[in-house]
């Protein structure tokens, strides 16, 4: 089954809005894998407005499963992450600004970089991925990088959900990675996914290795709890096999 990795980003956010430790990020995060998340999700950013450097350090000292590291790949960001050693890095394209990922890589203009970055992060034994669109022409180059995995950025297919047909809304992104398929290029998915549009994007891709989500479910868990939240996405992915 695909796998549920939790963005916990959110959850630092609503620490960081009032100071101290509430909520415990590393509680959080280990409530997470207990109520069935198969690995935690963090995105650091420069300003360290949600999670912090500090709290990725703490973090890997208490992640059982699976941690995935997502991040633009500064001195500082490759820095932290071959400290750190964790099981996955994903490597986006944000600007220090960015409120949030809205776009992937355009990897033939960058493919330099990110070869030399991946080439980095296999050294220390780290799987890496890159979050990319849906342009055919643009994964057609991602071997020449050797990452192990791409992320497919769903917010158009979330967005689209609904409001055109949902089979029109999924195409782009069966396209793109049937050919990742081809290229013998894992495929993980993010942005925007929920427990309205999961079942149908992963019953689409039903070989999709792991899904990363973060606003939509926190912000479930307020009305349903964590431990509901975790199990209702889960479900998700288990209704599309």
């Amino acid at each position: 089954m695909t796998k549920l990795s939790v963005n916990i980003n959110k959850v630092a956010t609503l620490r960081n809005a009032r100071g101290g430790n509430v909520p415990d990020i590393l509680k959080v995060a280990a409530d997470c894998e207990r109520f069935g998340a198969d690995g935690i999700t963090v995105h650091p950013r420069p300003d360290e407005r949600h999670i912090r450097y500090a709290d990725v350090y703490d973090l890997k000292s208490i992640v059982t499963k699976e941690f995935n590291i997502e991040g633009y790949p500064s001195e500082d960001f490759l820095k932290l992450v071959m400290d750190v050693k964790p099981d996955q890095v994903t490597l986006v394209p944000d600007p220090p600004t960015a409120i949030t990922s809205n776009a992937g890589w355009n990897v033939l203009e960058h493919k330099q970089f990110l070869t030399e970055v991946i080439e980095k992060l296999h050294s220390v034994g780290i799987r890496t991925s890159i979050f990319v669109g849906t342009d055919l022409e643009n994964i057609s180059v991602v071997p020449e990088t050797k990452t192990d995995r791409i992320e497919l950025y769903t917010e158009p297919y979330a967005s689209d959900f609904g409001r055109i047909s949902n089979e029109d809304a999924v195409a782009p992104f069966v396209q793109a990675a049937l050919l990742a398929q081809e290229l013998n290029i894992e495929i993980n998915a993010g942005h925007d996914l929920s427990l309205e549009n999961l079942t149908y994007f992963s019953k689409n891709i039903p070989w999709l290795k792991e899904v990363s989500i973060g606003h939509a479910l926190i912000s479930d868990a307020l009305y349903l709890g964590l431990e509901t939240t975790i199990r209702e996405y889960k479900n998700c992915l288990r209704d599309s096999e």
